[in-house]
């Protein structure tokens, strides 16, 4: 996703949707979103979940200068213990063993979700430990480019949503879903437009 990509897909919304169109130009266009495909942004996810993006930079930081590399191979050679050292709790420390191990074993390909349908990528992400529907329907948008994924689940997107419509309440998953299936086939756009509204973003 680019900056013009973006705009042109906001663009194509905003023809669809006056509450949209008002509030770009309130507010004005946000900027794109991108995160590189591979197992380091795997490794990201699990390390920032749950805590501030300040603290997760520090830890990723120990952890790339302890590994060396961020791969699948060095994190599932690195021993456990090193891992709590750089400062991943014992639970994530799980995750990206598991993680490791699994690519490292073949049983999950990071490079095959280029290849899947949408819901085929992100029940194969989901399958994962320490991995949702979100995570996958993150890297899906952001690492992938897959250009029509509503991530219904968070709440940032359902407030939003609700606020942008003008009810007093917070939206279902699946009243929010509904409330923006028009903006098809342009929904990850939609979805950054979402957060810029709100004012908050994955990290």
């Amino acid at each position: 996703m680019t900056a013009a990509s973006l705009k042109q897909s906001l663009d194509q919304i905003a023809k669809k949707d006056a509450d949209v169109r008002r509030e770009l130009k309130r507010l004005g266009y946000p900027e794109p979103r991108k995160r590189p495909r591979g197992f380091e942004t795997f490794f990201r996810i699990i390390v920032s979940q749950q805590i501030s993006a300040q603290a997760a930079r520090s830890i990723l930081a120990k952890a790339q200068d302890m590994l060396g590399e961020t791969s699948a191979e060095a994190v599932h050679k690195c021993r456990a213990d090193r891992l709590r050292k750089a400062g991943l709790s014992a639970r994530k420390v799980e995750y990206a063993k598991g993680l490791a191990r699994a690519i490292v074993k073949g049983e999950f390909s990071i490079e095959g979700l280029a290849k899947m349908e949408n819901e085929q990528a992100i029940q194969a992400i989901s399958s994962l430990r320490g991995f949702g529907r979100w995570s996958a329907e993150v890297y899906l948008m952001f690492s992938l480019g897959r250009p029509d994924i509503f991530a219904s689940g968070d709440l940032a997107l359902r407030v939003a949503v609700s606020r942008l419509r003008g009810y007093d309440r917070t939206l279902t998953e699946k009243e929010a879903h509904n409330e923006v299936m028009h903006w098809s086939p342009h929904r990850t756009a939609g979805c950054v437009f979402l957060w810029h509204y709100y004012r908050g973003a994955p990290q």
